[in-house]
C-alpha cells in the first residue's frame, strides 16, 4: 500500500485536501495511506513515504525538502490545492510514483 504524505505550513490546511484525496482514492478503488503534517515534521515523517507533496504556501522550501527525502517530491499544483481537488492531487502523486 502506497504512503502519500502532504506537508504544509501547519498541517491544518491540508486536512480537508487529505479527506478529498481519500474520497477520490476510494471512488477508483485505489488503496493507499494519505496524511498531512506540518512542514516542520518533514525529516521524521517523510522516511516512510512513497511520495511527498508540499503545499504551495511552503513551496519555497522544496530544495531543502528534496535534500532530506528519498522519494519523489513536488509542490502541489496551486490551482488544485486552492480548489481542494482531491482527484487531481491524487493523480499528481500517482504520476510521481510512475503509476499513471
Amino acid at each position: 500500500m502506497k504512503n502519500i504524505v502532504l506537508f504544509c505550513a501547519g498541517g491544518m490546511s491540508s486536512s480537508l485536501l487529505v479527506n478529498r484525496m481519500r474520497e477520490a482514492a476510494a471512488s477508483i478503488g485505489y488503496e493507499c495511506r494519505i496524511s498531512a503534517h506540518s512542514i516542520g515534521a518533514v525529516k521524521s515523517l517523510s522516511q516512510e513515504a512513497d511520495v511527498v507533496l508540499i503545499g504551495p504556501q511552503v513551496g519555497y522550501l522544496i530544495a531543502s525538502v528534496k535534500s532530506v527525502v528519498s522519494c519523489p517530491c513536488e509542490i502541489i499544483v496551486s490551482l488544485n490545492y486552492g480548489r481542494m481537488d482531491g482527484m487531481k492531487v491524487l493523480e499528481q502523486a500517482r504520476g510521481l510514483m510512475g503509476e499513471i
